[in-house]
């Protein structure tokens, strides 16, 4: 059976649908079946071609339903579900059907606060550091936050994923021929840890376009 992935949390903000995105083309890149689940209403399901990975538009809760049982029914697929923000029920839901939850926040008192409490609401859950700041010093103050407030959650905190302006790629319509090398390896660095917690081994790696 196919495993299910979601990316959830109810702050709105917090790279959501750019982590599920990434991940999916990571997933990909190492040889991994992906198809990446859109959820928010307030977002439009984006061109498939020139991607490692399936778009599946499941906006409606029926569609999502379908979706999931279509994606449960394929053999070594993976699903990964982008949750939206600030939708308590829909995440209660999501976290139910999900094999693995990620938590995405970013450098902010706020952000923590939330994940905070989204890691009490939801036990099976990992947060991970999202567009993460590559400056050493600022790196360094976040990185101090984080070991202040989130020190009772270490075996749930993910390694960071550094801010890349090239993200942007992924959440356009249409993708560029060709992907630059830094978002082709963090979005790998995403893959490798969640393959590495649902102990799915790497089948291939793929060299980007």
């Amino acid at each position: 059976m196919a495993e299910i992935v979601c990316v959830i949390g109810n702050k709105g903000g917090t790279g959501k649908t750019t982590m599920s995105h990434m991940l999916c083309q990571g997933l990909g890149l190492l040889g991994q079946r992906a198809v990446c689940v859109l959820t928010d209403p307030c977002r439009e399901p984006l061109d498939p071609a020139g991607r490692r990975y399936l778009i599946a538009d499941a906006r409606s809760r029926e569609a999502l339903l379908k979706v999931t049982d279509k994606i449960r029914s394929l053999n070594a697929w993976m699903g990964v579900i982008d949750g939206g923000g600030n939708r308590t029920e829909a995440d209660r839901n999501l976290y139910a059907m999900a094999d693995l939850v990620l938590l995405p926040f970013r450098d902010s008192h706020e952000d923590i606060r939330t994940v905070i409490r989204d890691l009490e609401m939801f036990p099976r859950a990992y947060a991970i550091p999202s567009q993460w700041p590559s400056n050493a010093w600022q790196r360094e103050a976040a990185e101090k936050t984080v070991d202040q407030f989130l020190s009772g959650f270490g075996d749930r905190i993910l390694d960071p994923v550094t801010s890349i302006s090239a993200s942007k790629y992924l959440l356009q319509k249409t993708i560029p021929g060709n992907m630059p090398s830094p978002l082709a390896n963090a979005s790998r660095g995403i893959a490798r840890q969640v393959l590495d917690l649902l102990k799915i081994a790497i089948r291939s790696e793929v060299e980007p376009a």
